[in-house]
């Protein structure tokens, strides 16, 4: 079982994320976390590294039933959304699967939101052009 799941675009790396923050919105997600791994490497690190922000993107009616399922769930939550540069001057967008890694918690009516969250994000990815 693969962990997320991707759409390559033919978008500038902004472009890309506008149109994953929109896509994500019309599902009922927020962006909570805003991730600058290139910032963050060259800062930390002195690396030069291509675009790659890792966006926490969260669903407060989902998160809720989540969370009252299951109380330390909090610990996998947001549910990571990464826009990346690609060698090719393309860009790349990928969510986690939130089914994948959720499993490992054992509890099924957990497994059903994850379900519920994995069908919003992927509906996000496929919907990219």
């Amino acid at each position: 079982m693969s962990y997320y799941f991707s759409k390559v675009l033919n978008d500038s790396f902004e472009d890309a994320i506008d149109k994953v923050t929109r896509g994500l919105k019309e599902e009922g997600f927020g962006i909570l976390t805003e991730i600058d791994v290139k910032e963050t490497f060259k800062k930390k690190l002195d690396v030069n590294f291509r675009k790659y922000r890792i966006l926490g993107a969260c669903n407060p009616e989902m998160a809720h039933k989540a969370i009252s399922e299951e109380s330390k769930i909090g610990t996998m939550l947001p549910c990571n959304v990464i826009v990346q540069e690609t060698e090719e001057g393309k860009t790349e967008i990928a969510a986690v699967d939130p089914v994948a890694s959720m499993s490992a918690v054992g509890n099924k009516e957990l497994g059903d939101i994850a379900g519920e969250v994995r069908s919003k994000l992927k509906s996000v990815i496929e919907r990219l052009a």
